[in-house]
């Protein structure tokens, strides 16, 4: 399975009006509200503006 990781643009906020890291983000889902869903890792995930996401690369995951 390959998954496209993205980072988010300088200065991002979630759905809260938090600022999140700039750091790899894998996305989730894209909801019916417009919200994507991106998750740093199996603990932490965001909603964030799909605007605020820019690719960063594809790596494959071992399933």
């Amino acid at each position: 399975m390959i998954y496209e990781l993205f980072e988010v643009k300088p200065e991002t906020r979630n759905h809260r009006g938090f600022f999140i890291k700039e750091v790899p983000y894998k996305l989730v889902d894209l909801d019916s509200s417009g919200w994507a869903l991106i998750c740093m890792n199996d603990a932490i995930c965001y909603y964030v503006d799909p605007d605020n996401l820019q690719a960063a690369v594809a790596v494959e995951a071992e399933e």
